[in-house]
């Protein structure tokens, strides 16, 4: 199990990509949490097995079609027990 925090910017706020992220990440096993921050950007934190961690962290570098991400900020984080994926409110 590994856990990475990623803060995803460009346009991703207003495009669903907070309910694209929780969707793909119930399609790859991946656990967590996903907020909106104040400065525009998208943060999320990752938790589960590697593999699966990397190929949705690889996706976040796209986002869904209606979002414009211009980087993908990731750092390793310490892997916690979440039962699923959800979401902040704006942190």
């Amino acid at each position: 199990m590994i856990a990475r925090r990623l803060i995803i910017t460009g346009l991703v706020q207003g495009v669903g990509f907070r309910r694209w992220l929780m969707r793909e990440s119930h399609g790859l096993g991946v656990a967590g949490w996903v907020r909106n921050r104040p400065d525009g950007a998208v943060e999320a934190l990752l938790t589960g097995p590697e593999a699966a961690v990397e190929a949705l962290e690889q996706l976040c570098h796209e986002g869904p079609h209606w979002a414009e991400v211009t980087g993908v900020v990731a750092e390793r984080a310490q892997p916690g027990t979440p039962s699923g994926f959800g979401w902040l409110p704006l942190g």
